[in-house]
């Protein structure tokens, strides 16, 4: 007997599962936190002023919110596995950790936070009985019991609970008695006023004071991790609790309306205990309520910390994920304990309670408004994996949405705008954290799916490639260390728009060479560059290239530019090969060739040598194999915070005349840095290369029917790094 009761204290019963039910689970918790301080002691008000009318609309209006979010949810649990956190859970395994993070750590403190909300509206309740007691030792005393409690277990907890249920359920009773002239009771005598005349507050102000009673469907959420099915629970609890509550404060609505003319309803907040049969059984249930709300918001918040800490998302994670032997998150219990009661005294103290009471209401708002975007969101990318079984139109969510921003600034734009930036701020901190990535997270199906319609769109436009482009880089390599020495110079030239492409390219058996390669895209994708990796398996690396750029051409983010190494044990024939080949693929060509010991020197000077423009020297949208060059010198002047020289070779006083007011024309026009100098030599070109100003990159055309080992002696002649650049076509520096 003695262990079977100790049992049953701890919140074990031999034999049995652990976890809990729909009943116990979230359909009381869901109900015990709805039917709290604002039934018993503020909805007569309401009625008071707002009539039977405007009251009705009132809670219909509120409950839209609440059941469209319901709706929502229950669609999304029957699709998915929900983990531990309830609402944290639901929006990680969607958004992202960072997204559900910057929504779940708000909405614990806010849970936390609540404890000490409904512990003071218990202690009012008490003191109404018994007015001669400390209303600080009431208040204190009552923690000590709901943290009792909920530290016991929750399987204890929820027990209290259907103690606490069947009190509230007694006092629902009561006033149904109350309905009948029986033991001096005058019964529904009052004739009700349909519309009041919202003396004391407008329409919307009596609609903010009412809200309140409507967010509790988090109680039972919150508990996902501890149930037995919660695909199964969660829908079925929270529904039932919703519609069940309506009708509650919908029939007190007009029973209040019947027992009682508006001045009392408005002036007596306790109109409910003089009106109903037993009053001593309202003032029961009102502290049932409101010590069950107290004592679910203690279950669920440590449970929703703890999800927290299980994803690294709180400092001193690994201790805070902690849990014992019957899976109860003692250490997170402790910190949520600590928390509520240091909320609780700044209250007593007189500190500003009310003030984060409205912000506790803006959280849970956030989170109401974050559960319907995921559902938008899932509907709206049809993907095959999203097949709920219980299904919603595509209204409800956004319903539930709207409502939610539309209450928020309604009940207080200050608060609503001070939540919104922590979220943020939170949000910014956790996406510097590199959180990681759940298998169910659908941001990339969203950025794919807005992809896909971009393409659609953009397919039935005309081209406008000159005023769109960026560099999109095809980089084939035989090795991994070959991409490795040319990291910086791709990055700067593609960032922050741009992409990488890597073809790996290799023989038969020899895949292994590139087991690295993955790191140095993550690193491209790390540092903001959109890159992927392509391994080929082709004995001929330019059979390779060619196949490779043949297929990407007719993608829609084909790749523009095929890059090239030009090394001094590089095969020119190969190279060659590859160079006369990209016209016909209508690629540009960029061939780096990397100075052995100097390599990209201090990323500072770039000179590009522009060829002769005569006769005419005039500028047109497309210039002759200069439109890459110059639009290359731009990428790595920005990126390297460099700046670009324009070097020129003419052959006589006349030409360079022309060729200085040609190159200052093209600086105006193609819109260069303002630091971009001019640099015209009279003598051979040659000559020239050895005259113009030291610079850590020189860029020169590539022209048709290029002679490579011409380039490799310009090379030995400079003695730099040298990029060696020839147009696609649809590149414009003037665009």
């Amino acid at each position: 007997m003695i262990e079977t009761f100790t049992s049953w204290f701890n919140g074990r019963i031999p034999n049995t599962d652990e976890k809990f039910g729909t009943f116990a689970g979230v359909f009381v918790p869901t109900v015990l936190t709805i039917l709290g301080a604002i039934m018993y002691l503020r909805l007569g008000w309401v009625v008071g002023n707002a009539g039977l009318g405007g009251a009705i609309v009132i809670i219909l209006l509120a409950h839209v919110i609440t059941v469209t979010t319901g709706l929502s949810v229950s669609s999304i649990v029957t699709n998915t596995r929900v983990g531990a956190g309830g609402a944290f859970a639901i929006i990680s395994q969607s958004l992202g950790l960072e997204v559900g993070g910057s929504v779940g750590v708000p909405l614990f403190l806010a849970q936390g936070i609540s404890v000490a909300l409904y512990i003071l509206a218990f202690a009012e309740g008490w003191q109404r009985i018994f007015p001669n007691h400390s209303y600080f030792l009431v208040s204190v005393i009552a923690f000590i019991l709901v943290f009792a409690i909920a530290y016991a277990s929750a399987q204890f907890a929820a027990r209290i609970q259907f103690v606490i249920l069947a009190i509230v359920g007694f006092s629902l009773f009561a006033v149904f008695l109350g309905s009948f002239a029986i033991a001096g009771r005058s019964g529904l005598t009052q004739t009700p006023v349909f519309w009041g005349s919202f003396a004391n507050r407008d329409f919307w102000q009596t609609f903010a004071i009412f809200f309140p009673a409507v967010t509790g469907i988090m109680a039972g959420i919150s508990l996902s991790g501890a149930l037995r099915e919660p695909r199964k629970s969660i829908p079925i609890g929270m529904m039932t609790a919703i519609g069940l509550t309506l009708a509650i404060y919908l029939a007190l609505a007009y029973w209040l309306a019947r027992v009682a003319p508006v001045d009392d309803l408005v002036q007596n907040t306790t109109i409910m205990v003089d009106k109903a049969f037993f009053g001593w059984a309202i003032l029961a249930g009102m502290l049932g309520a409101t010590f069950s709300s107290a004592l679910g918001s203690l279950v669920a918040a440590p449970r929703v910390m703890q999800a927290l800490a299980v994803h690294r998302i709180l400092p001193m994670s690994r201790i805070f994920a902690r849990e014992n032997e019957q899976g109860e998150p003692r250490p997170a219990m402790i910190a949520t304990g600590l928390i509520a009661l240091l909320a609780l005294l700044i209250a007593l103290a007189g500190g500003g309670l009310d003030a984060v009471a409205g912000i506790i209401t803006m959280f849970f708002l956030i989170t109401y408004g974050m559960l319907n975007v995921v559902v938008l969101i899932e509907q709206s990318l049809g993907t095959v994996s999203f097949r709920p079984t219980f299904k919603v139109p595509r209204f409800v969510p956004f319903i539930g949405l709207v409502g939610s921003i539309f209450v928020m600034f309604l009940v207080n734009p200050a608060f609503t705008i001070v939540a919104v930036i922590v979220v943020l701020s939170l949000y910014g901190y956790l996406v510097r954290r590199h959180l990681d990535t759940l298998q169910s997270d659908v941001r990339s199906g969203l950025f794919i799916s807005l992809a896909g319609w971009a393409a659609n769109k953009a397919s039935r436009m005309p081209d406008a490639s000159e005023r769109t482009w960026k560099p999109m880089v095809l980089a084939p390599i035989d090795s991994v260390a070959t991409l490795t020495g040319s990291y910086r110079f791709l990055w700067a030239l593609t960032a922050p728009q741009g992409a990488v492409q890597t073809l790996g390219i290799y023989p038969s058996g020899e895949r292994k060479r590139f087991r690295d390669l993955d790191l140095l895209t993550k690193a491209f994708i790390d540092d903001g560059i959109y890159a992927q990796t392509t391994l080929l398996e082709e004995a001929n690396f330019v059979d390779g290239v060619r196949s490779a750029t043949q297929i990407l051409r007719s993608t829609f983010f084909r790749p523009n530019i095929l890059f090239l190494h030009l090394r001094p044990d590089s095969d020119l024939d190969q190279i060659q090969a590859l160079v006369d080949k990209t016209a016909a693929y209508n690629m540009g060509i960029v061939l780096l060739a990397r100075h052995p010991v100097l390599e990209l020197g201090r990323e500072q000077i770039i000179n590009v040598w522009v060829s002769d423009q005569g006769p005419d020297w005039t500028l047109d949208l497309r210039q002759s194999n200069l439109d890459l060059a110059i639009l290359a010198a731009y990428q790595l002047a920005q990126n390297w915070k460099g700046h670009i020289n324009l070097c020129m070779a003419v052959g006589n006083a006349e030409t360079l005349v022309k060729a200085d007011a040609y190159l200052h024309e093209l600086i105006s026009f193609s819109r260069l840095p303002k630091n971009t100098q001019v640099f015209v030599q009279q003598m051979p070109f040659t000559e020239a290369l050895t005259q113009a100003p030291r610079a850590d990159l020189n860029i020169f055309g590539l022209p048709l029917n290029s002679d490579l080992t011409f380039y490799r002696k310009i090379i030995d002649l400079i003695n730099t790094s040298c990029v060696f650049v020839r147009d696609s076509g649809d590149e414009s520096a003037l665009a």
